[in-house]
C-alpha cells in the first residue's frame, strides 16, 4: 500500500536548462502509465524578441495519436525575463495565461495523458528568448513517472 500512496502524491519536473521554444520539441516524457496534469507551462529566463510567437502543448501517447492539450497562449512578443506562461482550468482549448509580472494564479487542470511524450506547439517560432518549462502532475498508476 505504501508505494501506491507515494505514487499518488503530486510531483513536479522543472527543466534544468533554459532553451528557446521550438515547435515539436519533446519537453517531457511520461513513462509507466497515465498522469493527470495539474499545471504545465514555462518561465522566461532571457527576454523574447519581437516575433508574435505563441505557446501551447500537445501529448502523443505510445498508444493513440498526438492531441493538443491546451489552446495557444497570447503573443509572447517582447516579453521580459520572469514572464510566466501557465495552463489554466477549462477545456482542452483553453489558452495558457501569460503573466508579465512574474506572478500568476492557475487552478487545478484535469488533463489526463497516457505514457508517451509532451511537446511544444510553437507558432511562428522558434523564440529568441530562452524558457525553462515545468509540469506538476499526479501519477495515475504506481509506475507513472515524468522526466524532462
Amino acid at each position: 500500500m505504501i508505494p501506491f500512496i507515494y505514487a499518488s502524491l503530486d510531483k513536479s519536473v522543472y527543466q534544468a536548462n533554459a532553451a528557446v521554444l521550438v515547435n515539436g520539441t519533446t519537453v517531457f516524457t511520461v513513462r509507466g502509465g497515465p498522469i493527470q496534469i495539474i499545471s504545465i507551462g514555462a518561465v522566461c529566463i532571457t527576454a523574447n524578441g519581437a516575433t508574435a510567437t505563441t505557446l501551447q502543448y500537445s501529448a502523443d501517447g505510445t498508444d493513440g495519436a498526438a492531441t493538443t492539450i491546451t489552446g495557444a497562449s497570447a503573443s509572447l512578443a517582447n516579453v521580459t525575463a520572469g514572464t510566466i506562461v501557465a495552463s489554466v482550468p477549462g477545456t482542452l482549448a483553453t489558452a495558457p495565461a501569460v503573466y508579465a509580472n512574474g506572478v500568476g494564479i492557475a487552478g487545478t487542470v484535469g488533463i489526463i495523458v497516457p505514457a508517451g511524450i509532451i511537446t511544444n506547439v510553437v507558432a511562428t517560432g522558434p523564440t529568441t528568448g530562452t524558457w525553462r518549462q515545468f509540469i506538476r502532475y499526479i501519477p495515475l498508476s504506481p509506475e507513472s513517472d515524468v522526466s524532462g
